[in-house]
């Protein structure tokens, strides 16, 4: 059993009516909040594309971008975007501009300026649809079966996640001490859900069967990074190395030039090279990445 910290009791009773009163602790204990809208004034940046995307390169950011340069891959020119860097840990999420896109003040939020009237689409998953639909059924199958197949995988990920997310990587990486309960409960449903996609992936080469849809866009980023062992430093606790089916349909994915592009996107954090911060043209992923902007700015000062 593990040690209870000098700072938490050993149990805990709830009060009658729950207030809040201080930092629940652990990290982006400065951005949560138990109500909604903006903190601050603060438009957006409109660019030159109709796509506007607003977004970071978290596993929910990674699913958008990948889904937009997958349908600029095949041609859908239609599909060009600008993406621009919110900064969550900043609080940039709580804008009173993107609070307009999406009033649940999560990324990634898109806004469709195609047509007369601008259209919002917020929550990962609906944006996968309405690109799909917009362009042709693009990654998204007509046939009836096909689409039920998707669609039931994209919905599957969209409910699974955050346990995998505000569940397990909460309590066994970001909560201010261990709870051995917490993080049991957690481990255990994330195993479940990796054995639910080894099996699937077992009998089926994607997940919706045959072809690769935005049922796999969706959940490569969050259970394809687990399974290489790149979130939460859990590889290892979750011996992610026994679903070898997950690895083979991981591995086919992130070969894909389009998801090597879209995993740039907006990207923060590690290697220079791999972070492309703000997206305006494709010509950025050779001119505009991090250490290209580092070299400039050096040489110039």
């Amino acid at each position: 059993m593990s040690e209870t910290p000098a700072n938490q009791p050993a149990t805990y009773a709830p009060p009658k009516v729950w207030t809040w009163n201080k930092e629940s602790g652990g990290r982006f204990a400065n951005i949560n909040r138990p109500i909604a809208g903006a903190t601050h004034e603060k438009d957006l940046p409109v660019g030159k594309h109709p796509l506007q995307l607003y977004s970071l390169a978290t596993p929910n950011g990674v699913k958008v971008t990948v889904m937009l340069e997958e349908l600029l891959a095949l041609g859908h020119t239609g599909a060009e975007y600008d993406a621009w860097l919110i900064n969550i840990g900043n609080g940039d999420q709580f804008g009173s501009g993107f609070v307009e896109v999406n009033p649940n003040s999560k990324i990634p939020a898109l806004m469709d300026r195609s047509g007369p009237k601008p259209i919002r689409v917020f929550e990962s998953g609906a944006i996968l649809i309405h690109l799909a639909e917009k362009f042709g059924s693009a990654f998204l199958p007509t046939e009836p079966a096909a689409r039920a197949e998707t669609l039931s995988w994209l919905m599957w990920l969209m409910g699974s996640a955050p346990f995998l997310g505000g569940g397990f990587g909460h309590f066994y990486a970001y909560a201010p001490f261990k709870i051995e309960y917490a993080i049991d409960r957690y481990a255990m449903e994330v195993k479940r859900q990796l054995d639910v996609l080894d099996r699937r992936l077992a009998e089926a080469e994607y997940l919706a069967g045959d072809q690769y849809t935005i049922a796999d866009m969706a959940t490569w980023p969050w259970y394809g990074a687990l399974a290489k062992g790149q979130v939460y430093e859990a590889g290892e606790f979750l011996s992610v190395h026994e679903y070898k089916n997950v690895l083979r349909w991981t591995d086919q994915i992130a070969k894909r030039p389009a998801v090597k592009r879209g995993r740039m996107v907006n990207r923060g954090f590690g290697d220079p090279k791999t972070q492309l911060r703000e997206r305006h043209d494709a010509s950025d992923f050779e001119l505009r990445t991090q250490d290209k902007l580092e070299a400039a700015e050096k040489a110039a000062g």
